[in-house]
């Protein structure tokens, strides 16, 4: 497909992507222009031209639309507000200035967007956390990114009260935060903030899945890259003049990678957003019914949710055109029921981590789409490698090792830890992901689990996610998750969480037994613990740390 505007070198495989000289992959897709790197540019002044480009920009269409009230806000008013707080901030805050770092603590709102793009116009770092973290986690993200200023809402402020932040708290709930986003356009002119697109523009928190968060820092230059593919994107295939326009309800939280990145995208796009302040599976159900929403960022188990929920036969879904799934492999089993129950949506599966910002991989197309298990082929502009975990040698396709990535979209380090961004980055600018996976003959990859995840039961690797998947196929289990637990004999056997359907009995030997039918025998399930649910972090993936807290005693396992 890209191979006629990618035109790559005769040692690379136009299959695979594969350099048999360099024993690196390279992206099959159309290389996407980016600007010199010398241009002083933000994120927000790019964002903005690629949506005063756009055909479909009216000014009174909404961008974003709040679920549960239906307040909207159109093109027109984002515009004025981004411009009217930019101006504001600069007045009552003359010593806020390029480089420093901004501390965001609020749920989802009509505002937020309005705040990155103004802070990252005047080149402050934004750095949105959870609103509902725990004292102990917000305390060590402020030491992480050392704020001079922070935004949260009347509701979360507490949970700064005792920190130091030199420039205070401004709430986003408050009357004064409201006048500076509705200043009048006439008493408001910024001073232009001349931005290099290696600047700082986002410190994003990592998932903390195994361990303490660390904060991610992306550059300008790094949301640019993603953005102008995302742009490249806009032009893909033969758009249907009879399709509806473009409306994206959120499942994600906007302080979380996916969250932030899609929504940068659908302003670039000039698409309207529909957001809510906490997910409910419900609201979210209502929401595209009401606005007919046609695309949703989602996570594997909102996947098995649509499948295995009655509730989701009370609405009228039939708008959606299109899933975008990431954050973890969605099973083929859980993707072709979905495919039969909503024959009219497309999945469409990505990967990427937060140190990438979002999308290294993507499938494109309903071609693509139908690669099961797989999370699509490198995004334009990337380069990756396979390496042996043992021996550090690149592997050909078809050979699971660790996965480098190489690309624009590639962080600039963690901030306040030296120590993990020097483990993190092999020499010539390679990140290693932690992931342990595999491309196929024709470039497609394949996840199989996180490498500090794989059970290791005597001299075998048995990855998580692979029986999590059996176990999302069985018509009794509503949501699963498997982790080690440590045995005398083996070393380490799996052991599976489970939560039932309502209304089922199933047992211990019943789960253990299905299992065990499709699977090697190293592979099977041997303990089960039913729970009423599973710990997850915003993006759906499984808090294994805190399942392996509730069958170990402290200091059991080195996990």
């Amino acid at each position: 497909m890209a191979t006629e505007t990618n035109l790559l070198p005769s040692s690379v495989d136009p299959k695979s992507g594969f350099c048999s000289k360099t024993k690196t992959y390279q992206s099959l897709r159309p290389q996407v222009p980016l600007p010199p790197p010398s241009q002083p540019l933000s994120i927000t002044d790019y964002t903005l031209s690629q949506l005063h480009n756009s055909p479909t920009l009216v000014s009174d269409k909404a961008v974003l639309i709040e679920a549960t009230t239906g307040r909207r806000v159109s093109y027109g008013e984002f515009l004025s507000q981004v411009h009217s707080l930019t101006s504001s901030l600069q007045t009552r805050f003359p010593s806020l200035s390029k480089g420093h770092v901004a501390f965001i603590l609020t749920p989802t709102s009509l505002h937020v967007p309005v705040l990155y793009f103004s802070l990252m116009a005047l080149g402050v770092t934004v750095s949105p956390a959870n609103p509902i973290g725990s004292d102990s986690e917000v305390a060590h993200q402020v030491r992480l990114c050392n704020p001079v200023i922070s935004f949260a809402t009347s509701a979360t402020v507490k949970k700064l009260s005792r920190l130091s932040i030199p420039l205070g708290t401004v709430l986003l709930d408050s009357p004064e935060f409201d006048s500076m986003i509705n200043a009048k356009a006439a008493s408001t002119t910024h001073r232009r903030v001349e931005i290099a697109q290696s600047d700082s523009a986002a410190i994003l928190y990592s998932s903390g899945t195994t361990g303490r968060v660390k904060g991610v820092v992306l550059t300008h230059r790094n949301l640019i890259a993603l953005i102008a593919g995302f742009v490249q994107l806009r032009h893909f295939g033969n758009p249907d003049p009879d399709e509806p326009e473009p409306v994206s309800f959120f499942t994600l939280p906007l302080f979380h990678v996916f969250g932030f990145m899609m929504a940068v995208r659908a302003v670039s796009n000039a698409e309207t957003m529909v957001i809510v302040e906490r997910f409910d599976f419900e609201t979210m159900l209502r929401a595209v019914e009401k606005y007919r929403a046609t695309y949703m960022p989602v996570s594997p188990p909102l996947v098995v949710a649509l499948v295995k929920s009655d509730l989701a036969k009370k609405y009228d879904l039939g708008s959606l055109r299109m899933l975008a799934c990431g954050g973890a492999p969605l099973g083929k089993e859980v993707t072709l029921k979905f495919n039969a129950k909503f024959p009219n949506t497309e999945i469409v599966q990505g990967y990427g981590l937060t140190e990438t910002g979002g999308g290294a991989t993507r499938t494109l197309g309903p071609e693509e789409s139908l690669r099961y298990g797989s999370t699509g082929r490198l995004a334009e502009n990337m380069e990756a490698k396979i390496v042996d975990p043992e021996t550090g040698e690149a592997l050909p396709p078809g050979q699971r090792g660790e996965l480098w990535l190489r690309g624009p979209t590639v962080m600039k380090g963690y901030v306040g830890d030296d120590k993990a961004t020097a483990e993190t980055f092999a020499s010539g600018g390679w990140l290693k992901t932690g992931d342990l996976c595999y491309f196929d003959s024709e470039g497609f990859l394949f996840i199989v689990d996180r490498l500090k995840e794989l059970i290791k039961y005597k001299a075998y690797q048995v990855p998580p996610v692979e029986l999590e998947q059996l176990l999302h196929s069985h018509p009794e289990i509503a949501d699963a998750a498997v982790i080690p637990y440590p045995d005398e004999e083996a070393g380490q056997i799996p052991m599976a969480f489970v939560v039932r359907k309502p209304g089922s009995n199933v047992t211990e030997a019943q789960v253990i037994d299905f299992i065990a039918k499709q699977v090697a025998p190293y592979k099977k399930v041997r303990r089960v613990s039913f729970i009423n649910s599973i710990p997850k972090n915003p993006a759906g993936k499984i808090l294994r740390r805190e399942l392996v807290a509730l069958v170990l005693p402290a200091g059991a396992s080195k996990l």
